[in-house]
Formats: structure tokens, C-alpha cells, sequence
């Protein structure tokens, strides 16, 4: 009932007429899964990731290619010969033969070249691109789930700081009714000057509340226009989302520990560098392969030659020393592999920090609310009393304007409450892993990214970017 009454209040303070044709928050976060800008970035960063499988798969897929020329060729010969007749005559000259000519050379070959042992490199190196995959699935669930929380962030925000906006308007012109009361009091003989610069204060701190109100709500417009793509319309008090929260703190942890994607993406992580250990260690191990070439080789000249010819054979590299190239790429794969285990241990350790503040935050939103509640009733009684005290000459003016401060600030801390009431819950379900479009219920279009990965992991080719992106 209380919860309730509070969201009824925010509703009133933005003097929304009819909530049927405001936008609520679900809809809200349909925008913004299907047109937040740095999600679609996340969305293509992953398909490049994707292409990391086939590129691996490669490495024991045949090479084939083709090789020609076409050239003109220019000869010259010249031989010199003695003139054998007259060996001791030295008058005797020789006798020069020159020959020259034209041809035209023509040469096409194709090389067929498959590898049949790699040291098991390319099936590691397929399992750690594929590996690198499930890790990049899971850091764009996370970065789904930071563009949901902040899109409920920022939609709260709105209706915090548009509600704020109105109450410090209202307060604007309570306080100068209040002026305009005291200064008949003052022609009555009843008060002095002094309360009358009271209420003259009191109303410019007001107003000057009430513009720094409107610059952080035109702050907030701004980041709700990044997270969604547009504008915010009329929006309609949001509810929290307790029903998907699990019943305590112990259950969030265990939840966070096995779902959360941050974790999940650091396990993957730590599983591709051991893969990517063994494709190093593939390198001291012989490579062949079978290489096959076919050439056609001709020469037109005066005689037309033409050459074919063709091989078929085994080509055994064993890697002796590479001037340690090798070894300290692995000794650095290894330390790499380390450093991602560990990086495991600290995503869980802030998951699970993470997890607790979260808690807490949402059941200390709880109490807010129910405090703020309480103390606007027990403001609103105070306010009455002051005011009918001072008719009686037992109060003065300052009372009614510190009476009257004192029921603003008890609704303002209601609607924080309220705001923090509802961002505390996305809190945890973000916190816990699960605060995505399925286990909201959005209406829109899940995006799937098996569907991509699985149109080109065995993919031998091609130029077209897929359709299922």
C-alpha cells in the first residue's frame, strides 16, 4: 500500500494527466537494446571475433595458386675465332660470328599445396579462437546489461529530477504567497521588517533552487537521450522488479558466482590462453605437407619449344632453432595463462563484493521509503500547527518558513527514495547476472549471436558479410 501510495505521489508531482499515453520503462529498454549505438559497436566487435574461428580452421585447409608470365626476350651472341690457318701469322685477324634474335617466353604454373601435420596448431588454434568467442558473447551480455541499467538509471533520473523541478516550483510560489502574507502583516502592526527579510530570503534561495533543479534535470534529459536514441515523452512511474530478485543475499551471491558474465568471461578467457599454449608448443614440432605442381612453360621463335611438366611430392620442415623466438613466446603464453586465472579470482571477488553492496542498497532503499513517507505526514502535521500557532501570536514567521523547508525536504526525500528504490533492484538483477531483455519481457527482437557465429565457423570462403548479423 505504501509503495503504492508513493508511486502515486510521483505521478501527482509531475501532473501527468493520463499515464495510458506515457512511455513506460520497458519500453524504454526496447529502445535502447535495439538502438543504443555503443551496444551495436559491442554487436559488430563480436562478429569480427567471430571470423577468428575460420581464420584458425585455415591453417589445415589447402593452398592452391596460380602462377604465369609473359615476357619478350631480346638475344645477342657474339663469339670471336681465330683464324686457325695462320696461327703465327701476326697480321691474322680473327673472325667474329654475331647472331641475334627475338623471342617470346610464356609460363603458367599452379601449386597445390595441403597440409597433412602441424603439431596440432590449427586444432588449437581453432579451439582457442572459439574459446575467445564464448568469451566475447559474455562481455557482450555484460555490456547489455550496463546499457539496461543505465537506461533504467537515467529513465528514473528523469522522473526524479522532473518531479524535484515541480516541487521547487510549487515551493517558489508557496514561499512568495508567503511573502505577500507577511508583508499585510507587517501593514497590520503585527511583525517587524526582520520577518520581512525572512520571507525575502527565503523565497530567493528558492528560486535559486528551483534553477539548479531545472539544469540537473536538463542533465539528465541528455543522458537518458544517450542511453535511448531519443527524447524522453511523459513518462510513467516505474515499479521495481523485486519478483526477480532471488530471497536473499546468500541466494544473489551463488546466482552471481555461476551467471554473472564478467566471471564467465574471464573462465573463457583463462581456457583460451591454455589453448593458445599449446598452438605456441605446436611450433617445435616437424610440419608436412604434400605440395603438387603442374607448369607449362613456352618459347616462340624461330623454333617453337614448349616444356610441360609436373611433381608430386612430400615437403617435411623440422624447426631446429630459431634463435629462441619461439621459446619465449611460450614462456610468455604461460604467464599470460597465469595472469588470466587470476584475473578469474578478482572478477568473482568483485562480483561477490558487488553483490553485497548491492543488497544492501536495495534493502536500505526499503527503509527510505518508508521513512520518507512517515516524515512527510509527520512534516505536513507540523506545518499545520505552526501556521495556526502563528494566527495565535505563539509562532513567528521564521517558524513557518522552517515548518514549510521542512515539508519540501521531507518530499524530495521521498522522490530520491523512490529513484533509488526501483535503480537498487535493476542493481542486483545486473549484479546477479540476469538483467537482460528475456528475463525482463521486453517486446523486441532478441539478438542472437550464435546465429552469426554459426554461419561462417566453417566458412572456406567468400566476400559477403552474412545476413544473420
Amino acid at each position: 500500500m505504501m509503495r503504492a501510495l508513493s508511486f502515486l505521489i510521483i505521478a501527482l508531482l509531475m501532473g501527468e494527466p493520463s499515464l495510458a499515453s506515457a512511455e513506460t520503462l520497458n519500453e524504454a529498454l526496447q529502445r535502447a537494446y535495439s538502438n543504443n549505438p555503443s551496444l551495436n559497436s559491442g554487436r559488430a566487435n563480436l562478429r569480427a571475433v567471430d571470423e577468428g574461428v575460420p581464420i584458425a580452421k585455415s591453417g589445415m585447409r589447402p593452398r592452391v595458386s596460380i602462377n604465369t608470365y609473359l615476357g619478350a626476350q631480346q638475344n645477342r651472341f657474339i663469339q670471336r675465332q681465330d683464324d686457325m690457318s695462320k696461327p703465327d701469322d701476326p697480321n691474322a685477324y680473327p673472325i667474329w660470328n654475331r647472331q641475334q634474335g627475338q623471342s617470346i617466353a610464356r609460363t603458367a604454373g599452379v601449386t597445390i599445396e595441403q597440409p597433412v601435420f602441424d603439431g596440432f596448431k590449427a586444432l588449437n588454434s581453432t579451439n582457442a579462437a572459439e574459446t575467445a568467442v564464448f568469451a566475447e558473447q559474455q562481455r557482450l551480455r555484460l555490456l547489455e546489461q550496463k546499457i539496461l541499467f543505465d537506461t533504467a538509471s537515467s529513465y528514473m533520473n528523469v522522473l526524479r529530477d522532473t518531479a524535484a523541478l515541480k516541487l521547487q516550483e510549487n515551493n517558489v510560489a508557496v514561499l512568495t504567497e508567503q511573502l505577500r502574507q507577511t508583508k499585510e502583516r507587517f501593514s497590520a502592526g503585527q511583525i517587524t521588517l526582520t520577518d520581512i527579510a525572512q520571507a525575502e530570503s527565503r523565497l530567493a534561495a528558492g528560486q535559486a533552487q528551483a534553477s539548479n533543479a531545472h539544469a540537473i534535470l536538463e542533465a539528465s534529459i541528455g543522458a537518458y537521450q544517450q542511453a535511448v536514441g531519443a527524447l524522453p515523452k511523459k513518462l510513467s512511474p516505474a515499479a521495481p522488479v523485486d519478483k526477480l530478485l532471488p530471497k536473499s543475499r546468500e541466494e544473489a551471491e551463488q546466482i552471481a558466482i555461476s551467471e554473472h558474465p564478467m566471471i564467465l568471461a574471464a573462465l573463457h578467457d583463462a581456457d583460451a590462453s591454455d589453448f593458445d599454449i599449446k598452438a605456441i608448443e605446436a611450433d617445435f614440432l616437424p610440419k608436412l605437407s604434400i605440395v603438387a605442381d603442374a607448369f607449362t612453360q613456352t618459347n616462340m621463335n624461330i623454333i617453337y619449344d614448349r616444356n610441360i611438366a609436373g611433381m608430386i611430392g612430400g615437403r617435411l620442415n623440422v624447426p631446429l632453432y630459431d634463435g629462441g623466438s619461439t621459446s619465449s613466446q611460450l614462456r610468455q603464453a604461460k604467464e599470460i595463462a597465469g595472469k588470466r586465472k587470476l584475473d578469474a579470482d578478482v572478477a568473482r571477488a568483485e562480483i561477490l563484493a558487488l553483490t553485497r553492496t548491492t543488497w544492501a542498497n536495495l534493502q536500505s532503499s526499503k527503509t527510505r521509503m518508508s521513512a520518507a513517507q512517515m516524515q512527510i505526514a509527520a512534516a505536513e502535521r507540523a506545518l499545520y500547527g505552526v501556521r495556526e500557532e502563528a494566527k495565535a501570536g505563539q509562532r513567528t514567521t521564521l517558524d513557518i518558513l522552517n515548518a514549510q523547508q521542512e515539508l519540501l525536504n521531507a518530499r524530495m526525500s521521498l522522490i530520491f527514495a523512490q529513484r533509488e528504490r526501483v535503480v537498487a533492484s535493476y542493481g542486483v538483477l545486473a549484479t546477479i547476472g540476469r538483467l537482460s531483455t528475456e528475463t525482463l519481457g521486453l517486446s523486441t527482437y532478441y539478438y542472437d549471436p550464435s546465429l552469426h557465429f554459426d554461419q561462417i565457423k566453417n566458412s572456406w570462403g567468400g566476400f559477403t558479410i552474412p545476413k544473420g548479423r
